[in-house]
């Protein structure tokens, strides 16, 4: 084998081997890219679950003050109903 011949092959290896560099550069750039992105999507996540958490909390809230204002307005209907049959002179519980 030349010289020639030599060098020849061994700059084809050289070049292999340097576009083998290349594509895993570049594949670990993807990668990390790809990785950023899931941490930012992550984070956006988080962050709505969060305020998805203080929503349900407030809307739980409010459902238990609506309970309360129907019990109280339901107590309120009985005793007004109650005194509106006491006042007729009818019997407890409506049944005349």
């Amino acid at each position: 084998m030349t010289q020639s011949n030599r060098l020849d092959g061994a700059l084809t290896r050289f070049l292999a081997a340097l576009d083998s560099i290349e594509v895993a550069v570049a594949r670990r750039l993807e990668n990390e890219f790809s990785s950023s992105d899931l941490q930012e999507e992550l984070a956006i996540m988080q962050d709505d679950r969060s305020r998805l958490a203080l929503e349900l909390d407030a809307a739980l809230a409010r459902a238990g003050a609506l309970e309360t204002a129907r019990d109280d307005v339901l107590r309120r209907l009985d005793h007004a109903s109650a005194s509106v049959a006491a006042v007729l002179g009818e019997p407890p519980g409506g049944e005349a």
